[in-house]
């Protein structure tokens, strides 16, 4: 027998089973022979050498030969049909040596057509069969309890088939598995209650259970019959139950004295919640159609199974719901959250079955009930919460993630949290530890040894029950717990969320109160300051025109100063007043032509004034504009202004005026080759009293452009700068409203 060498000479790793390739076993028991066909081309790739004593025929002379080289045409047409149709396989009787086999097709992932030839066995009485089928579903549809109802399905099995143990394999969260139902033969020792190991059942073989449902290993003794030839590449043989068995777990087989066994697996909601394990104490084979009605009444017993399942998760999600809507009465009834889960009946700790919680909120920690104490329960945060990607996390077991917790098992050793309102905000319940014994069916552990240099792994040879006696870990966190937390989790953040946009109302709403007090304040000083202005400008003028000659060139210089300063107040006055208008004016929303109406502004401009070598480029065909037409010119007037006031300097300033498409928007753009701005100003250059350029070469009140951002952001628009110093700016924006 061969047995799996380790590469490892100092430590046998226990794992390696989880690594072992037994889908690709190229070998098959002793009982069938295996087919594999490259059904494309109708050829045989690969059989079984045992074909010559059990359907003499001789293995090497049907490699590349046609299926009907070896089995009837009737047969081989139906599999190609049912394969080139898509549909379900089904086995075919046949004969050889005048002994009846059954021929059973599987179709590979890759494409292969497998087929298992087998000994037809003994025909099912189907009135018996069905006796037995009602009775099975009517005594399980009985069953008040999953204990009671694991007991009658594994009993009725052995009344069907015969073995001498059958037994309930239930597997829990970490893959361990307890025997939770056992019936057997009188003189057989009890294994009910007995806890094994994963490593017994490794991933590989709990994966294929998943996909297939049944497995029979006929007699552990058998002799393996290689395929031949051996291929480069390994065909899968996972859907196929003549496929060899793993030689550690025949070995396995062998110190439990197990002459044959059958497995069928038992399916929770997609996931593999145990197995029914039925044992022989010397070889025996049941037929394909006893082990597909096998597989069916695991399928039977898994729907009840669901039913029961989804009934007492509904009962505690139901109970904990009730707890759930009454905590988000108490977060809504006070400001303070952490206040609603633990100041008042009922707490967040009624929700979920535990000891004691606790609330950490923005570095403030609020415990109930049983708990570590304050700098613990931080630890745990920062050494075990705050390294979780997830935002709910749980685990029986604390001491696996934060090696101190053995110091608090007593009240935590295991924890279920969620985070909710900000990456350090958590709500933890804790759960003791549930010192307790537990019956392993013999100490959990492989043995290895090395022969030749290389080591070896071997299976526990004992299955007496050893007993551990566990602590630190506490009872585990059922699937309505989740649920609660997560639902809870929701909850929690539906109620931050609906607190944070009713504050963000208020703050806008009294935003827009003090905006519309200083748009008012700001039009009130603004006209109040013209009257005296006026005034100090009559004045001015009276001054310069009939006292002129009585002042010196300092006082002229004097009275001069004060007539420009008085014109650039009232310049700066305007500018304020339009700014204050367009929060206190609505929208009047037309579709006008955007070419003339620019021209118009360039027009009133009279950019020639200022230097006339500069040049003003209006795209030809440009689109139409809809918005406010008065408010749409402040736009203009105030980009092209300032193109023209920046690019003066040029010798030969450039101006262009045009718009291009973006999806369904339409940009418009004015650009020129002026002094420019540095990149970093883009975003300030829109504030009130804030300018790019602060020379004294270009004068200006820095709230034209804060002007022009107010009335593109009334017509819900957008609007941004592009420039670099001594490289001319260029301005973009866009409007998006609807004609009324």
């Amino acid at each position: 027998m061969n047995i799996t060498p380790l590469t490892n000479q100092h430590q046998v790793d226990i794992t390696n089973c989880d690594r072992e390739p037994i889908h690709i076993i190229e070998k098959a028991q002793e009982h069938g022979v295996i087919v594999i066909c490259d059904y494309k081309e109708d050829k045989i790739i690969q059989i079984s050498d045992n074909c010559s004593h059990l359907l003499g025929i001789e293995a090497k002379s049907t490699i590349s030969k046609s299926l009907e080289s070896i089995l009837p045409k009737k047969v081989v047409d139906s599999f190609y049909k049912s394969i080139q149709n898509k549909k379900t396989l089904y086995p075919e009787e046949i004969k050889f040596l005048e002994h009846k086999y059954l021929a059973i097709p599987h179709l590979t992932e890759s494409r292969e057509l497998i087929i298992d030839i087998e000994p037809l066995g003994k025909n099912i009485d189907q009135n018996q069969f069905q006796e037995e089928l009602s009775k099975i579903l009517k005594e399980i549809k009985e069953t008040d309890t999953v204990e009671v109802m694991c007991h009658q399905t594994v009993s009725l099995i052995k009344e069907l088939y015969g073995y001498d143990r059958v037994m309930m394999y239930r597997f829990d969260e970490e893959w361990n598995g307890e025997v939770v139902a056992e019936v057997r033969e009188d003189h057989l020792e009890s294994w009910l209650g007995l806890h094994y190991p994963a490593t017994d059942i490794p991933k590989p073989a709990r994966e294929i259970f998943l996909k297939q449902g049944v497995r029979m290993i006929s007699d552990v003794n058998y002799t393996p019959s290689p395929l031949e030839p051996q291929l480069d590449q390994k065909i899968n043989l996972s859907k196929s139950e003549l496929r060899a068995v793993s030689p550690i777990h025949i070995e396995y087989l062998k110190n439990m004295n197990v002459g044959a066994s059958l497995t069928a697996a038992v399916i929770l909601n997609g996931k593999l919640w145990g197995l029914i394990a039925c044992h022989h104490y010397s070889a025996k084979f049941i037929n394909f159609h006893q082990r597909q009605s096998c597989k069916f009444l695991a399928q039977v017993f898994s729907n009840k199974l669901a039913l029961k399942e989804s009934k007492n998760f509904i009962e505690h999600i139901n109970s904990s719901e009730k707890i759930r809507k009454q905590l988000l009465i108490q977060m809504n009834s006070v400001n303070d959250s952490t206040q609603a889960l633990i100041g008042f009946n009922p707490k967040f700790t009624d929700l979920i079955e535990c000891s004691g919680g606790a609330i950490y909120n923005d570095g403030n920690l609020k415990l109930i009930g049983k708990t570590p104490s304050e700098k613990q329960v931080k630890k745990i945060i920062t050494k075990v919460l705050a390294n979780q990607i997830d935002s709910i996390f749980y685990t029986k077991q604390l001491n696996r993630f934060y090696d101190k917790a053995d110091k608090f098992a007593a009240t935590a050793s295991g924890i279920l949290s969620i985070r909710f309102d900000s990456e350090n905000s958590y709500i933890i319940w804790f759960r003791p530890e549930s010192s307790t014994t537990v019956d392993w069916g013999g100490k959990p552990e492989k043995q290895g040894y090395i022969k030749d240099g290389v080591q070896f792994l071997h299976p526990r040879k004992s299955f007496e029950r050893w007993t551990e006696k566990v602590s630190g870990i506490a009872n585990p966190w059922q699937s309505y717990d989740i649920e609660a937390a997560e639902n809870l989790q929701d909850t929690i953040t539906n109620v931050l969320v609906k607190k944070q946009k009713d504050e963000i109302k208020k703050l806008n709403d009294s935003l827009v109160e003090v905006n519309k007090e200083l748009e008012t304040f700001s039009y009130s000083v603004s006209h109040d300051l013209r009257a005296p202005l006026r005034g100090i400008d009559g004045y001015s003028r009276i001054l310069i025109n009939n006292y002129i000659d009585n002042l010196d060139e300092y006082g002229q210089n004097a009275l001069k100063t004060i007539l420009d300063s008085a014109k650039e107040m009232d310049l700066l006055i305007e500018d304020i007043l339009s700014y204050a208008k367009v929060g206190q004016n609505n929208l009047n929303i037309t579709t006008f032509s955007t070419k003339p109406f620019i021209e118009n502004i360039i027009s009133s401009q009279n950019v020639k004034n200022i230097n006339k070598n500069t040049s003003v480029e209006v795209e030809e065909k440009l689109p139409n504009i809809t918005g406010d037409k008065r408010m749409i010119s402040q736009v203009f007037s105030n980009l092209i202004s300032n193109a023209v006031k920046y690019s003066s300097k040029e010798e030969n300033p450039k101006i262009k005026i045009g718009a291009t498409s973006e999806g369904n928007q339409t940009i418009f753009y004015v650009k020129d080759n002026g002094v420019g701005f540095d990149p970093s100003f883009k975003t300030k250059i829109f504030d009130v009293f804030s300018r790019a350029n602060t020379s004294k070469d270009f004068t200006g009140s820095g709230i034209g452009l804060a002007t022009v951002k107010k009335v593109i952001d009334k017509h819900n628009g957008e609007i941004w700068a592009e420039s670099q110093v001594n490289q001319g700016a260029s301005f973009y924006f866009y409007v998006n409203v609807l004609e009324d």
